[in-house]
Order: C-alpha cells, then structure tokens, then sequence
C-alpha cells in the first residue's frame, strides 16, 4: 500500500525517472535536431538518483520505470539498475522496466535481465528503414531490429510503442500491428503530445487514436480487455492476431482519472503531472542531509498537490507547444 495519496484519493505506486535527457536520436515529434542539452554538472549522480528511488520505493512505489532521452547512454547506467535490483529481491519493488529506442540493446539486453528486468518498451515508428531515418534523423532501424531480438533472447518481454504521426505511418499501423504480434510482443499507439519546440507544426502531425481505431475496425476484430501495466495504456486484443494493442490518448481521451504516476528528472525535479509546470526540487533537500528524512518529506508534500489533470490542446490556434520542456528532460 502506497504511503503517498494525492488530494483526489489516488495512491501513487509507480514513479518514472529519466536518468538523462540526452539522446542518439532525434526524433521529429520529440526533439529539434540540434538540441542544447543540460550541463553534466546539473545532473545527479547515480548514487542521488538511488537514494531518490529508494525513498519513493520506502514510501511505497512498486513500480519504477527508467527512462530518458535515451536511458541506456547514460555512463555506467547498469551500476544503477544493479543498485535498484536489490528491491526486486526483497520484494518492496514488483517491477523495475525501461522504456528505450532500442539502440543499444544489443551491448545492455543481457545486464538488465541479469539485473531482473522482465519487460522493455521499445519505441519504433515505422517499419520502413528510409523513414525510419527520416523520423529519427539519425537511427538505423536494422540495428533497434537486432537490439529487440537480443532483449528477446535474454529472456525480456517487449512491447513496441508507436507514436501515431498524420501522414508519416498512419497507413502502416495495420501491417506494424501484424508484425509486432507475430514476435509475440505487444503494440500501444500513443497520440503526439504537445511537449516543447521541434521547428515544426504539430497539427500537420497529430492523428487522433479514436480515427485511428475506426480504421483498424475496418480490418481487426478488437475486443475490449481489463488488461493493466500500471501505465495510461487502455487495451484490446486482436481477434486475428491474438495479440495485445494498447491506446495511450494524452489528448482525444486524457487518462487522469486513474493517474497513479510521478515523474522525476535527471537533476531532481518532481513533476506531479506529465501537462503541467508545477515541479518540485527535490536535488535540495536530497544534498542537504545525509539521511533521507528531508526529501521523504518534500515528496509528500509534493503528492499532496498533485492535480487532478492535464488539458493538452493540439489546433492551429494552440500550434505552439502546450509546455517549453522537452519529453527527454521529463522522461517519456
């Protein structure tokens, strides 16, 4: 039972943290490509962030999700998640997950499940290696293809994460949902969120998931499940593929009703709320003792206002991203 309830009565048992806002990509919906990133010296050391998870999971977090900019370019990240794993095996941690591009699988695939990382979100929007390209501007499809099958084969369930991008996939999302299924994983659809500047437009970008859904209706059976991860994800299985397909709709159908997640930054900052500005510094309290009474402390207080929800607009007259923050300096 979570020892953190926000004012709306909803126990906050799953904590996200980016371990870095830097990225091998560069993907069109996420970041400009030619980012300034933070100073290293901003970012807390692999030991603060320890100390940081720990006392989210004391306070009873179950689920704890690393993620970035890309994770696994963090230096000696796997010092890390070893030092996270020791929760798993005292069972006050249920679940310790990645979510990843998939780039560097190949070099980490079999660390993180030594470590006791059961299941993985890739994100990959396209199977078409050009447009790959185009979307991420500098990855290799064959490579996050290679770094998938290797989390495979050490044992770790993976689940493709597609962000649904108007005019770019939409009309590749049956065959992706086919392909994602027939390698026994499963597929979520995520709307573009409107997260800081890309030099871009994004109502050329957005497409909707309820359109979206009506077309795979088309050419899928989709039944309604009860099925849960512990994230915003609303599920159905494929009748013709037997396979799991999850909605995430930040904007057509937000999902706060039943938020039980915070989300925590590479330099210490709480954020209560992926659509709002309001944040906690939690790097302060965390350096000015060496115990962890402080901090416990400040995240409560946190919890205490967290609101109840977002309101993300995507139109040509809010064509200007709802937050100045990056995706990759929240973590995804």
């Amino acid at each position: 039972m979570s020892q953190l309830t926000d004012p709306f009565g909803r126990d906050i048992s799953y904590l996200r943290v980016s371990v870095t806002d830097r990225c091998d990509f560069r993907c069109v919906y996420c970041m400009s490509e030619n980012m300034t990133f933070l100073p290293k010296a901003d970012l807390l050391s692999l030991e603060e962030l320890d100390r940081l998870c720990s006392s989210f999971i004391d306070l009873g977090v179950k689920r704890l999700r690393l993620t970035g900019g890309e994770p696994l370019v963090r230096k000696n990240l796997m010092v890390l998640v070893e030092a996270l794993s020791r929760h798993l095996k005292t069972g006050a941690l249920e679940e310790l997950t990645l979510t990843t591009n998939g780039s560097q699988l190949t070099k980490y695939a079999a660390d993180l499940a030594r470590h006791g990382v059961k299941r993985i979100n890739v994100s990959l929007d396209t199977l078409e290696a050009a447009k790959f390209r185009a979307i991420t501007r500098w990855g290799d499809l064959a490579k996050v293809q290679d770094g998938i099958k290797a989390a495979q084969d050490a044992g770790i369930a993976v689940k493709i994460n597609a962000v649904a991008l108007k005019g770019v996939n939409q009309f590749e999302i049956p065959d992706m949902i086919r392909w994602a299924h027939g390698e026994g994983m499963d597929f979520t659809l995520i709307e573009t969120m409107p997260l800081g500047d890309i030099e871009g437009d994004r109502t050329d970008q957005y497409l909707p998931l309820s359109q979206v859904r009506a077309d795979l209706m088309d050419e899928f059976t989709l039944d309604e499940i009860a099925y849960k991860t512990g994230g915003p994800a609303r599920y159905v299985t494929v009748k013709e593929t037997g396979g799991r397909l999850g909605f995430i709709t930040p904007l057509s159908h937000n999902f706060c009703e039943s938020c039980n997640r915070v989300r925590l930054t590479c330099t210490g900052q709480l954020y209560m709320c992926l659509g709002q500005d309001d944040m906690a510094d939690l790097r302060a309290p965390l350096r000015a003792s060496d115990g962890n009474e402080l901090v416990m402390g400040a995240i409560r207080e946190a919890i205490s206002r967290k609101p109840k929800g977002h309101d993300f607009i995507i139109d040509r007259d809010h064509n200007r991203p709802a937050l100045a923050r990056h995706m990759s300096v929240t973590g995804g």
